[in-house]
């Protein structure tokens, strides 16, 4: 009888019989073994009567893991790049307390007739050895209003040499505001026949002498506006106050005479001058106006000297008269008088 292909090399598992643990495992050696019960007889690898322990399985977890965060398509965040602080401009000049302060002026010369002319061979040894400003400019034609700017800050409207009246006059001075704050000051006129006149009298131009047009000064401070006779007796005093002004005469000024003649007047009495400034002093020689109508008033010379001023300085900074004003107003603290509060100091002359 042809066996069943059941009964050849395959044991038959009854399928009703109860089962524990996970089941039969294939035998090799064409047994099968349960695990936890004795092994079958059939292909049996263990001695009869063996039994073997089931390992130990781990439970499977009933917890779904949680899915991995989703990747981001983001470009990676950089870190800015640090931004340098900004570099600090350098601080600007400043403007020393002057010891003593002298201002001599001159007439009606272009710069380029002054420095480098031979003819003034005193006015260019001292801008050699001093500070000058070489890009120095009068406001306006003619003399009066350039002597106004000076001493007040502004023209005043005035456009003329004219005489002093209700219709030709300043408002308030520098000088007005030097004696508020306890300042000494005196202005020499050479050959002006009485303190304040207001008139022309031989070499005194009226129009070279700005107080005078102050009223404010003439009402009370004419024993300050002297004839220039008095300054050598004051300079060999030591009587010299704080600021000086000197207006020299109709010849000596280069208004009427030469170069030379000016430049000759000037090397006898600005040593002197010099020579009272103290520890921190300054002079500035400086021209009223030029011949040509640059800025207003032509290019000029202006000259600084003495112990607060650098030596042999040149300055090419744009500067005129109410830069002047502001840089006397800097030094003692004094208001801004009109046009000078926007006005640049000349601070680079000094140390």
């Amino acid at each position: 009888m042809t066996p069943s292909p059941t009964a050849v090399g395959t044991p038959q598992v009854n399928p009703s019989a109860a089962v524990s643990g996970p089941g039969p495992i294939p035998n090799t050696l064409g047994g099968a073994r349960s695990i936890g019960h004795k092994a079958s007889s059939v292909g049996a690898g263990l001695p009869a009567g063996t039994t073997t322990t089931a390992a130990p399985t781990t439970p499977r977890s009933t917890v779904t893991p949680a899915p991995d965060p989703p990747r981001s398509t983001a470009q990676p965040v950089r870190a800015p790049t640090p931004v340098p602080p900004p570099v600090p401009a350098p601080p600007k000049p400043g403007i020393p307390h002057f010891s003593k302060v002298v201002v001599v002026l001159m007439e009606n010369e272009e710069y380029s007739s002054i420095i480098g002319n031979a003819s003034a061979p005193y006015v260019n040894s001292l801008a050699a050895v001093g500070a000058s400003a070489t890009q120095y400019y009068a406001v306006s034609h003619p003399s009066l209003p350039n002597y106004l700017a000076l001493t007040g800050g502004s023209t005043f409207g005035v456009t003329t040499d004219c005489t002093p009246a209700a219709s030709c006059t300043g408002g308030t001075s520098v000088v007005e505001e030097m004696a508020a704050a306890g300042i000494g000051w005196r202005a020499y006129m050479e050959d002006m026949p009485s303190p304040c006149a207001q008139a022309d009298s031989g070499q005194y131009a009226v129009r070279h002498d700005p107080f005078v047009y102050y009223n404010g000064i003439v009402a009370g401070s004419c024993g300050n506006v002297v004839a220039g006779s008095r300054l050598p007796g004051d300079i060999a005093a030591g009587a010299l106050p704080a600021f000086t002004w000197l207006t020299p005469n109709l010849c000596n000024d280069m208004h009427d005479c030469s170069v030379a003649t000016g430049d000759t007047y000037l090397a006898g009495i600005v040593p002197q001058l010099l020579g009272t400034l103290g520890p921190n002093g300054a002079l500035f020689l400086v021209w009223d106006e030029g011949t040509s109508n640059l800025h207003g008033g032509g290019q000029v010379t202006m000259v600084a000297a003495g112990p607060g001023v650098k030596k042999g300085y040149r300055s090419s900074t744009p500067y005129d008269h109410y830069s002047l004003l502001r840089t006397i107003e800097d030094a003692w603290g004094l208001p801004k008088l009109g046009n000078s509060a926007a006005a640049t100091p000349m601070g680079d002359l000094f140390p």
